[in-house]
């Protein structure tokens, strides 16, 4: 799925490494703030 500059993300949920601890994550906690997505593999991980 692609999604284009201007068009809405669809919702997600998901784990990411925050403060170098694993933690769940979902695009709804972040309602109303400007949020930048950025994905990458955890380091030293086989993708």
């Amino acid at each position: 799925m692609a999604v284009n500059v201007g068009q809405k993300a669809p919702a997600f949920a998901g784990k990411a490494v925050v403060g170098g601890a694993f933690k769940d994550i979902k695009l709804e906690d972040y309602k109303g703030k400007w949020v930048v997505l950025w994905f990458y593999p955890l380091a030293f991980t086989p993708v």
